[in-house]
């Protein structure tokens, strides 16, 4: 019996306990509101910088390509040096057209005498025809032989000309100044008038291409004045800075010479043309690099913390802050980038509160414990 009372007063306190504990659950307040930096929506007038990706070209690039058909007998340049206008690149065997031109000359000087003779036939026949010492006729045809003759005889110096010409062919030549290519042929081979032997680059001063949004494009036409359409009254003075591959930045500035004629329905954004400076031969065609320009001014942007911003199914979002510290999702519309501030076109307004750290933790209607936004250099 006395083991029986025991258990009984155990399991007792035990039940004593257990509801006890209950009991200091259900009296438990709710979890602690979740800890979020927030940054008022700055507005003001800034300046808009944009960055693009661009593709060096040279600013003239001509394919070399012969003007006659025959086999190459020497290459005159070293691939991958400056070549002047004029400069001799390659050559042709000349034998052949040498042979052709000599041809030519030849059959000039038969027809030169044949006219000759002609002439002597007509001068001969003139006086005796009004002397009716021969026929009218016989005078015609000798003065149509003598026409015919000089004819040939026109037709023979054009082609002792042509020929000339084809001879000098032989001799391929630079036809600008520039950086001449890897050849594409080796001495020996037969080349035709379609055969690419290289190509040579002008690339000093030096083309980018580059792609921009019509908005960016706006902008800079006018300089962020509205009304403006003139594009290069403007934009030619905007200085260009162009990033290397390495992180360095090229020392010479550059600047905008043309822009396409259309935008591209695809992309929606139109091609811009730049030229920079390259005196030492530093830039080549076929370089990719990275495009830095002021692109203009937007009056009264909205500024929040590039880190206040997240996508969600496609579109950017920002977590505000009522005056009760209640959250609520809103959705929102970037525009450019202004250091570490994002500008906001729609959805905000001015002096509304955004998280700009701890959002990830943040449900829509949920109230928060927010403190002052501190940026530093590792966010």
């Amino acid at each position: 019996m006395k083991q029986i009372s025991t258990a009984l007063v155990s399991a007792v306190l035990l039940l004593h306990a257990l509801g006890c504990s209950n009991g200091k659950v259900r009296a438990a307040g709710p979890p602690p509101r979740p800890l979020v930096e927030v940054a008022p929506v700055i507005q003001k007038d800034v300046p808009v910088h944009g960055e693009w990706v661009g593709t060096l070209e040279g600013y003239v690039n001509a394919q070399i390509q012969p003007q006659v058909s025959g086999y190459l007998i020497r290459q005159d340049y070293h691939e991958g040096a400056l070549v002047k206008k004029g400069q001799l690149l390659f050559e042709i065997d000349p034998r052949p057209f040498q042979a052709a031109l000599d041809q030519a000359k030849g059959q000039l000087a038969q027809a030169q005498a044949q006219m000759a003779n002609a002439d002597i036939n007509v001068k001969r026949d003139v006086p005796e025809a009004q002397a009716h010492a021969i026929p009218e006729s016989q005078l015609d045809t000798d003065t149509q032989s003598f026409l015919a003759a000089k004819a040939a005889v026109e037709a023979d110096q054009a082609a002792v000309e042509q020929a000339a010409l084809n001879l000098g062919y032989t001799k391929v030549i630079s036809w600008i100044d520039g950086i001449a290519g890897i050849t594409t042929v080796q001495v020996g081979n037969l080349v035709t008038q379609s055969t690419v032997l290289t190509a040579v680059s002008q690339v000093s001063p030096i083309k980018v291409y580059f792609p921009i949004s019509e908005q960016e494009y706006l902008r800079m036409a006018d300089g962020g004045a509205p009304g403006s359409v003139e594009f290069m009254t403007h934009a030619s003075r905007i200085p260009l800075k162009l990033t290397l591959a390495d992180g360095s930045t090229y020392p010479h500035p550059g600047r905008i010479i043309f822009a396409d004629r259309q935008v591209n329905t695809q992309t929606g954004t139109i091609q811009i043309v730049g030229e920079f400076p390259n005196s030492k031969n530093l830039l080549r065609p076929g370089q990719y690099a990275r495009v830095q320009a002021p692109t203009g001014n937007v009056s009264g942007a909205l500024l929040v913390p590039q880190s206040a911003v997240t996508q969600s199914q496609g579109s950017d979002q920002v977590t505000v802050i009522g005056s009760d510290n209640r959250a609520q999702l809103r959705t929102v519309q970037v525009g450019p980038t202004v250091g570490t501030l994002w500008v906001i076109t729609t959805g905000l307004k001015p002096g509304e509160r955004v998280v700009a750290v701890g959002a990830e933790k943040v449900k829509d209607g949920q109230l928060v414990n927010p403190s002052p936004y501190k940026e530093t250099e590792d966010r």
